[in-house]
């Protein structure tokens, strides 16, 4: 511990801490698949600090051990208004295994990275235990991993449909998205003796209803029946295109489905917040450190961003594989430059700060601030990209207040530099916008960010290199990262730097084939690459690609998509992201015969020439 921080500076985790503060009674306890670290980038610390703000005395439980006598869960007693429960920062399968399915060797949210801190699927673990315990005590479940299951979904661990969280934990409330207003909402109702009937009528909710009971409303989109897509992978297709319009729409629809004797009953989410309603949520007193109970242990996942800074929410990028416009929602809500640079002086004042903040970013780093032009056009819009399949012309991606922030932060006492971490959305530099001063703005974040800003390698996500496929992702032509990569080179050399592109790349992602694998081989020769950043696509809940897996459907077009399935069909794709590998030519040229290119095998290795090696490890995603 820190020798100016006191244990009280922290949430209490244990009786002794609670005792400490005085108090006899909590009002909230919050249960969490994660490690308690106190920083605005963990969700159960944020909870935590908002709840405390609001005046509720709150604990939390991390990763409680379910296997004894459970303890964990009677040792702080029964709140006097509710149990909070979050499976953590990830999905908990997600968490424990790769996409192949292999058992992972280490948890990042775990001290030392241990793997047995956590249960599979904590969401109903935690709350069937707090159930059985505290019958008459509501429990409320939140977190990434109960927020995008909320309705019927596709589990790729146990390879079938599964029906929402409301219906399978034993929670009283799901809480989607981010919870900040719905905790605060929640406690505020309690508190005056409001029944959970009562709290049913909050936005950004879900629950259970009997059938008998369940009173349909006018404007309810009611989708097919977990027992219809049971039947029908169709109609698990169709049911998508409706969850993911009304999750990024500013005008959305309640949404219902039936399953067994229960209807489960999604409400609307709430407005879009305001700058100075989440420059709060980041002014909270957090010590940005590890609970001391975790001393001379290493939490990998703090490591990554104790010194960075989240400057938004929200992504309009709309991946076909991602799920961040699912929980975080399509539009921007940014910080105010005040907040990001005071977030910035509490980092230069972190005792083990050199100088080097590691990212000024977000779900996509240069979103900040962006916006549509005319937010009544937006009012009327259920497209799931602003940038696919073009840039709307409504968007507003004016760079502008990006550079301003880089610049203020990188002015303050202390700080060497500011570097981006997080992904960046190049297609929005690349592009060409009528306004020309929305083009000068994009130029000169780009000088701006290369000259300056990278830590010597600059990570971006083409994802793929094939028409189709990049259509099937949803991202831009390949010809983009050309255009990008010349004016990287360009800047590089004209600045005399030594900085390296890292590209993402993707395996096995639905509409991708064996020949598209080899024509992205053939790329990545032609521009010197040995890839490292890769992975296979895993299929997640709420996710138009997981949809296409396991349906065999797109769910807007209802077109057959193919997708690699077998471990043999995924192994076939991924070899050829190592093309350079001698152990991996003999089943690429298989492969290559198999489909009928043998014409491909003479210009992927009958080259003599061969890329630089890095020098670094190669990592997967």
């Amino acid at each position: 511990m820190s020798a100016n921080k006191d244990l009280k500076d922290w949430l209490p985790i244990s009786k002794k801490e609670v005792e400490l503060r005085g108090w006899d009674e909590l009002d909230v306890i919050i249960f969490s698949g994660d490690a308690y670290v106190d920083h605005p980038s963990f969700a159960n610390a944020v909870i935590g600090r908002v709840l405390e703000s609001a005046g509720y005395k709150v604990a939390i439980i991390p990763q409680p051990n379910w296997r004894d006598d459970l303890r964990d869960f009677k040792k702080l007693g029964k709140p006097r208004l509710f149990f909070g429960v979050s499976a953590g920062n990830m999905d908990s399968m997600v968490n424990h295994y790769t996409a192949a399915k292999r058992k992972r060797s280490d948890d990042a949210y775990t001290p030392d990275e241990r793997v047995d801190m956590r249960p599979y699927y904590p969401s109903l673990v935690y709350t069937k235990i707090l159930r059985n315990l505290f019958p008459d005590t509501p429990i409320i479940l939140g977190g990434i991993e109960a927020s995008l299951r909320r309705l019927t979904h596709y589990d790729y661990w146990q390879d079938k449909l599964l029906p929402g969280m409301p219906f399978m934990s034993d929670a009283d409330i799901v809480l989607y998205g981010l919870g900040e207003r719905s905790v605060l909402d929640i406690a505020s109702l309690l508190d005056r003796g409001a029944s959970l009937e009562n709290i049913k009528q909050l936005p950004q909710i879900a629950y259970t209803v009997s059938v008998k009971e369940f009173e349909a409303k006018d404007n309810d989109i009611a989708l097919n029946s977990h027992e219809d897509c049971l039947a029908d992978k169709l109609c698990y297709a169709k049911n998508f295109r409706q969850i993911e319009e009304q999750s990024n729409s500013l005008n959305p629809h309640r949404l219902t489905q039936a399953v067994a004797n229960q209807v489960i009953v999604v409400n609307p989410p709430y407005p879009l917040p305001s700058t100075e309603e989440v420059d709060r949520y980041y002014a909270l007193p957090y010590t940005r450190l590890p609970h001391p109970r975790y001393q001379g242990k290493r939490i990998r996942a703090y490591e990554m961003i104790r010194h960075s800074i989240n400057m938004h929410r929200g992504c309009f990028g709309g991946c076909a594989f991602c799920t961040i416009s699912a929980h975080q929602g399509k539009f921007i809500v940014s910080r105010s430059q005040e907040s990001i640079v005071k977030e910035a002086e509490k980092v230069t004042q972190m005792p083990d700060f050199k100088g080097y903040i590691s990212d000024l970013g977000g779900p996509s780093a240069n979103m900040y601030q962006m916006k549509g032009k005319n937010l009544s056009v937006c009012q009327q819009c259920l497209r799931p990209s602003c940038l696919h399949p073009k840039i709307c012309p409504n968007l507003n991606a004016d760079h502008t207040p990006l550079l301003e922030v880089y610049k203020k932060v990188d002015a303050l006492p202390g700080v060497k530099k500011s570097f981006i971490g997080s992904g960046i959305r190049y297609d929005i530099l690349t592009h060409h916008f009528k306004d020309e001063q929305l083009n000068s703005a994009a130029k000169r974040y780009t000088e701006e960010l290369i000259k300056n800003h990278v830590s010597g390698r600059l990570k971006i996500a083409p994802e793929h290199t094939s028409p189709k496929v990049l259509q099937q992702i949803r991202k831009p032509s390949f010809d983009h990262f050309y255009t990008f990569k010349r004016e990287f080179d360009r800047i590089n050399n004209e600045g005399g730097l030594r900085q390296q592109l890292i590209p993402y790349f993707i395996s096995s992602h639905p509409g991708c084939t064996e020949e598209d694998m080899a024509d992205l081989a053939l790329i990545s020769k032609s521009l010197n690459f040995q890839l490292e950043q890769v992975q296979d696509f895993t299929p997640t809940p709420m996710t138009v690609a997981t949809v296409i897996y396991y349906s065999g459907y797109h769910p807007y077009t209802l077109e057959k998509i193919h997708t690699a399935h077998t471990k043999e069909e995924k192994e076939a794709q991924r070899q050829y992201f190592f093309w350079y590998q001698p152990e991996k030519r003999a089943g690429i040229i298989k492969s290559l015969k198999r489909i009928g290119r043998s014409d491909l095998i003479d210009k992927l290795f009958g080259s003599t020439s061969k890329p630089t090696p890095n020098k670094k490890r190669r990592r997967h995603r």
